[in-house]
């Protein structure tokens, strides 16, 4: 009878648990704003510190993280619009933040090396053991976290942040965008001078890869701007240490450099926003005018005397070129300065759908266009 009550007791505790965190993230959908037409739900909870994204096939979206060591996947497996199944790809790997997917494999980018999953879709109950990729990456810990994509030319890309707030590495490795194969091999350094790459994406309509870039700290509250960047050639310098922002000359490490001789970013976003997962659209759910332009997460500040951030903006674009910014949801930070979640990465959807992480809240949103 003892042992009756305590089942009994302890179900009712976590119902209790299940019906809280669920009526907790509908109260936080309820302080969210979108433009006219827009409607914003959970996809998928329960999936602590959800980082980057990366869809697989069968519906299969995969999520890496940075203090959890885990990889998970969710499905939608009855095409219903919400994840119903929850799979634990990792455990214990060393900030597995990073993740893509290409012809049934799965890569996760560690700090220091980057693994393979093979059929993956397959293996989602008991995944395979993971083939190492590439190992030879820096293990700092400092910036050291990975946004993993593949290019329009197949290869793998991934950033090496600065290993400190602000420094000169003695190796040309760090702050740095780098591109390797699939298999490892043809690793290369194609962009010097970038403090901490965590999102990037090729513009579809013209090719041209974009990546945002977080300015330095410690240089007040409005400096230096966050950075949406343009590369455009293998050996470029985007002013990481001596410059930011294409004007601010650092007062450490900029004395006999002119901002003129680096790669100034093509936008800049306010100061300490944080800005992260990017993301062109493609879809066709969307009204027409959201064809191919930028959607970007802004994490928020952590060291800003008022926070800001918090939000997803849509940068608008004319051809290559960035010409106007404004807030496509808002409301993760109260006008009590109460932070009730943090967006980090966004996922296009074949439907035409975003998915949105929040590693604060630990679920993935979704965003529909019901006109």
């Amino acid at each position: 009878m003892y042992f009756l009550k305590v089942t009994v007791f302890c179900v009712f505790l976590f119902n209790s648990s299940l019906a809280f965190s669920q009526q907790s993230h509908q109260d936080v959908l309820k302080q969210l704003h979108l433009p006219r037409g827009f409607t914003i739900s959970i996809f998928a909870d329960n999936v602590p510190n959800a980082r980057s994204m990366a869809l697989g096939d069968n519906r299969t979206v995969f999520v890496g993280t940075v203090s959890q060591g885990k990889v998970y996947a969710v499905q939608d497996a009855n095409n219903d619009g919400k994840a119903d199944k929850h799979y634990v790809i990792a455990t214990d790997l060393y900030t597995p933040n990073g993740v893509a997917y290409k012809d049934g494999s799965l890569y996760v980018a560690e700090i220091n090396r980057i693994l393979r999953f093979d059929n993956i879709i397959n293996r989602l109950i008991t995944p395979p053991k993971p083939v190492v990729v590439y190992d030879k990456l820096p293990s700092d810990q400092h910036h050291g976290w990975k946004y993993l994509r593949f290019g329009p030319d197949d290869k793998l890309y991934t950033g090496i942040g600065a290993p400190c707030n602000i420094c000169k590495p003695e190796k040309a490795i760090y702050a740095s965008l780098v591109r390797l194969k699939p298999d490892g091999s043809d690793f290369e350094i194609i962009a010097h001078g970038i403090r901490n790459t965590v999102g990037f994406d090729w513009r579809p309509d013209t090719g041209t890869l974009f990546f945002t870039d977080n300015g330095r700290d410690y240089l007040g509250d409005d400096q230096p701007h966050d950075e949406l960047n343009r590369w455009s050639a293998k050996g470029e310098h985007f002013g990481y240490p001596y410059c930011h922002g294409g004007e601010i000359v650092d007062p450490e490490f900029g004395f006999h450099k002119n901002c003129r001789q680096f790669t100034a970013p093509v936008w800049k976003f306010k100061a300490h926003v944080a800005v992260l997962g990017a993301r062109f659209y493609q879809g066709k759910q969307f009204p027409a005018e959201f064809k191919n332009q930028l959607f970007v997460a802004q994490h928020g500040s952590w060291n800003r005397t008022e926070p800001d951030g918090y939000r997803v903006v849509l940068v608008k674009f004319k051809q290559d070129d960035p010409v106007s910014e404004q807030v496509f949801i808002s409301g993760w930070l109260t006008p009590e300065k109460q932070v009730l979640g943090q967006p980090v990465d966004i996922l296009e959807l074949p439907d035409g759908s975003l998915l949105i992480s929040d590693d604060k809240l630990g679920v993935i949103y979704k965003v529909e266009y019901k006109g």
